[in-house]
């Protein structure tokens, strides 16, 4: 049985649909990510309230011998009954936020055979979860390992946001992974910083750390973890709600971020016995726990937020970038980006060699 927690601050209703825009993400020029006055571009809320549901989903992972095909198929069928159920109730969500990798758990190996175990955005996933968000009239947000043939041989760790009428209107890259915290080999799929040279000229600046801008508030999205510089970039461009997704993380990781960027934060999580699994969360801008999940029971969480009230009056938090400048001019990073801008037969292979590259590399 799944566990669902209901908590309600506001009671809401759902109104007509009210179309979302896109982020443009080929400007011609460098776009005005961050407005000087202190304040952000928003759309019109449809509502005073918005209900999000935490989907915390266990995923049968693809061991050897399976068909890859089958088993997402599989998961897809399950996350699809838990979003349906979590529509359910009285007062169904604006916003299903799926864990990182709810179609195939976490997967290693070697990357060819990891590459047979990714999906396709669009394709047949999106095409059915496309069908859920416009059943229940909601926002589907879900993490998946992925190919794109633009970047032939790189997996690409995305987060797909599905708008209410079932498009697409974002595939949000990890933008970095993290780095030196395993000691014998290092995260291969690639992200942003990897190929940001590239990345830029393809799809824009604006994409990097993109804000998608709805009637339910702005949401940020990220798999990213421990690393609050990138979280504080998302605050300035006027992110509201953090959408986060984890194969494991840290609670405190989280109730910070809410914390110092004045931002509600939701992050779903994969079940699990271990230390970091599950937990789901979310968090108030104060750092409240405003609602969690067991750790190793897979379940629905549905907290309501009230993003008028929070809105207004509100301006982006205050940084303290003019007095610490100089020292962020002076540092530099480790591993210098555009790192896996390489041929694609010459892709690390696995996390060893991701490993070897990286020291090979190093400004350390």
């Amino acid at each position: 049985m799944w566990n669902i927690v209901w908590i309600s601050l506001f009671s809401c209703q759902k109104t007509p649909i009210e179309a979302v825009q896109p982020i443009s993400v080929a400007p011609p020029s460098i776009p005005e990510l961050v407005q000087a006055n202190g304040q952000y571009k928003t759309v019109p809320l449809e509502k005073d309230t918005i209900r999000i549901a935490v989907i915390q989903s266990d995923a049968t992972r693809i061991a050897d011998g399976d068909s890859p095909t089958d088993i997402i198929a599989n998961n897809l069928e399950h996350i699809i009954e838990m979003g349906t159920s979590a529509c359910s109730s009285e007062n169904s969500p604006d916003i299903i936020l799926f864990h990182e990798f709810p179609l195939t758990g976490y997967i290693s190996g070697a990357r060819d055979e990891k590459l047979t175990k990714t999906i396709s955005i669009p394709g047949a996933e999106t095409e059915a979860l496309s069908k859920l968000a416009i059943s229940c009239d909601s926002y589907v947000v879900f993490g998946a390992y992925a190919q794109d043939p633009a970047w032939p041989r790189h997996i690409l760790s995305l987060t797909t946001v599905i708008n209410r009428t079932g498009e697409i209107i974002s595939t949000v890259w990890k933008p970095r992974n993290i780095k030196r915290f395993y000691d014998d080999f290092e995260i291969t799929t690639t992200t942003v910083e990897g190929i940001q040279e590239k990345f830029r000229e393809q799809y824009g600046l604006a994409a990097e750390l993109p804000i998608i801008r709805t009637e339910f508030g702005n949401l940020a999205f990220s798999t990213v973890q421990l690393d609050p510089l990138i979280f504080a970039a998302y605050t300035m461009q006027g992110a509201e709600i953090m959408l986060r997704t984890a194969t494991y993380f840290f609670e405190e990781d989280v109730v910070a971020t809410s914390m110092y960027n004045n931002v509600y934060s939701a992050m779903a999580n994969i079940p699990g016995k271990a230390p970091y699994g599950g937990n789901s969360i979310v968090v108030s801008p104060n750092g409240k726990v405003m609602g969690r999940l067991p750790h190793d029971k897979e379940g629905i969480l549905q907290i309501d937020i009230p993003i008028a009230e929070f809105r207004k009056d509100r301006k982006i938090p205050q940084y303290s970038v003019a007095l610490t400048q100089s020292v962020f001019q002076q540092y530099r990073e480790e591993i210098p980006a555009n790192h896996l801008d390489l041929p694609a037969d010459q892709l690390p292979n696995d996390g060893r060699e991701m490993k070897i590259l990286l020291d090979s590399i190093s400004r350390w």
